[in-house]
């Protein structure tokens, strides 16, 4: 037998076997923040347990051998009868059966809810982060289903229930349910406006047959589908099912599934109606796009919190890394430079996170205050931070060096997911031009932009400063569009800047201020100013495993 030529040395051990929740200090402490205290106990329990499960090897494995076997479309039966369907890996349903038992659907109406699932959504998208697109979908669709009262009543109980059911039955029959929503075509995009897909009235109120196209349908196994389709009096939303109440299925064609770069373990498919499509009416006719727009809003923060949590699983990654990796005479996280990068990766995620959590608690307090912040809050957001997560998660894989770059090391699947965030619910400019829209038709959320972040004015004078140049910029709309991207920009940087203010750690705040908001800092990640406290910032981000 031949020798060993060499021993393994020198390599980190997988980062397996810890508690996702507990180990976040940025993301405890926001639920601490916003959560009543007689719900917090309760709170933190459940989370910790998910915590525990998401962090564990037997999760992450599932995490792999989903996005490892990707589903697959199955149009017909082996007798020829079509069937559209779409084959998952047991180990998709085993993720997404954890992540709705642990009530990652279920916001609307428990208290402290939102704030509850958006760490649990948080925590759970760090395991695998696929699968959170129709837990997405399916939270958020509960705001357009109660534009209909009669749906709301069958649709709503099933969709908030924590019961995981894959099979395709009338939803009278599960005991839990699960929702997409079917919006873009081929020739419109985010312009939804142009869609070209008809709804014709049947004799009975509501009831609708579609003919038509989606260009992009997610989580094609749903059981039902928000829908825009042009109506005799325009735009409207739709309930299309998968199942009809007799049981007999609804005529909803799958033409293929997307082959994407990144969220290879959700399915993404074209489909196609072909004029026996039925279809309930969801709010009034000819309003589609304000029905379905909560349903937006709500996907869009989700958008926020999945690129929090790919940034927070690339620094911990990273963090880990090079705590136990040597090199030039001593450990890589101890290295000035290095220890430069991994500061400002933990800065960046731990801005991403609390302004995520500031927005799920907005939603929870429910006021006409609130809900005005979430109108400017939410596309400003969703805008800066989906578009960090990628240079933030490429960075992250360059502290692991060549490791980084191999399949083994989990890094290039959260590079591959790292754009999708930016993609998903409208890309950069229309995140920008809605922000750009509602300064110019809603004062109130103006006024509660500039009261959220007044409230940390005087306690850093590069945040005072960073206010007032917004400020300027807020005066003079003039040629607004051109630069809308820049207004966004500047409208989540002083958001989060003034969150870190008034909530983190001086030494979180006094960075993000610096690099972020002062000129102190330059385009790449590690170009913090060396006197800051790195590794103070290196630490909070670390990981006991």
């Amino acid at each position: 037998m031949a020798a060993s030529t060499h021993t393994v040395t020198n390599q980190a051990p997988p980062l397996v076997g810890y508690d996702v929740f507990t180990s976040d200090r940025a993301l405890t402490e926001a639920v601490a923040r916003h959560l009543p205290p007689d719900l917090l106990e309760e709170a933190r329990e459940e989370l910790a347990l998910l915590g525990r499960a998401s962090g564990s090897a037997q999760v992450r494995e599932w995490g792999e051998r989903a996005n490892a076997h990707p589903p697959r479309l199955r149009t017909h039966d082996r007798y020829g009868n079509r069937i559209d369907e779409v084959e998952f890996h047991p180990a998709w349903h085993r993720l997404l059966g954890r992540s709705v038992s642990a009530g990652l659907t279920h916001a609307w109406d428990r208290p402290g809810g939102h704030v509850r699932r958006a760490a649990g959504f948080l925590v759970a998208s760090q395991a695998e982060a696929g699968h959170g697109c129709p837990v997405s979908m399916t939270h958020a669709a509960v705001p357009a289903l109660r534009a209909e009262p009669e749906l709301a009543e069958v649709w709503e109980p099933a969709a908030l229930s924590h019961v995981y059911e894959r099979e395709l039955r009338p939803v009278a029959e599960k005991p839990g349910a699960l929702l997409g929503m079917a919006m873009t075509e081929k020739q419109g995009g985010s312009d939804v406006r142009t869609n070209t897909t008809e709804a014709r009235p049947l004799a009975a109120d509501g009831e609708f047959v579609l003919t038509g196209h989606k260009w992009f349908c997610s989580a094609p196994m749903s059981d039902a589908f928000l829908v825009l389709a042009q109506a005799p009096a325009g735009l409207t939303c739709f309930l299309v099912p998968r199942v009809l109440g007799d049981g007999s299925r609804n005529a909803f064609a799958i033409q293929r599934l997307k082959d994407k770069l990144g969220n290879r373990s959700n399915a993404s498919a074209e489909v196609e109606f072909d004029g026996t499509t039925w279809a309930r009416r969801v709010g009034e006719e000819g309003r589609g796009l304000r029905t379905i727009m909560g349903m937006v809003a709500a996907t869009r923060l989700d958008c926020v919190l999945g690129s929090a949590a790919l940034t927070r699983q690339a620094v911990a990654q990273a963090v880990h890394h090079t705590a136990y990796r040597s090199a030039f005479g001593g450990p890589l996280v101890d290295k000035p430079l290095m220890r430069n990068v991994l500061a400002d990766l933990a800065v960046e995620s731990e801005a991403s996170t609390v302004l995520a959590m500031r927005l799920a608690a907005a939603y929870d307090a429910g006021t006409p205050e609130e809900s005005a912040l979430l109108r400017i809050a939410v596309p400003a957001a969703k805008y800066w931070v989906t578009k960090r997560c990628v240079p933030a998660v490429a960075e992250a894989l360059e502290c692991l060096g060549g490791n980084g770059y191999v399949e083994e090391s989990g890094m290039p699947r959260l590079l591959r997911e790292s754009p999708l965030n930016s993609v998903w619910e409208g890309s950069g400019n229309v995140q920008a031009l809605d922000v750009v829209r509602v300064l110019r038709t809603e004062p109130a959320a103006l006024d509660a932009l500039l009261r959220e972040v007044g409230a940390a004015r005087g306690a850093d004078h590069r945040l005072d400063r960073a206010i007032r140049g917004l400020l300027v910029e807020l005066a003079d709309l003039e040629g607004v569009e051109a630069r809308a991207r820049r207004l966004a920009e500047r409208i989540a940087l002083v958001l989060q800047g003034a969150l870190l203010v008034r909530w983190a750690p001086p030494e979180v705040a006094d960075a993000f201020c610096a690099a972020r908001l002062g000129g102190d800092g330059g385009a790449a990640f590690g170009t913090l100013p060396h006197t800051l406290d790195l590794r103070a910032l290196v630490e909070r981000a670390r990981v006991e495993a």
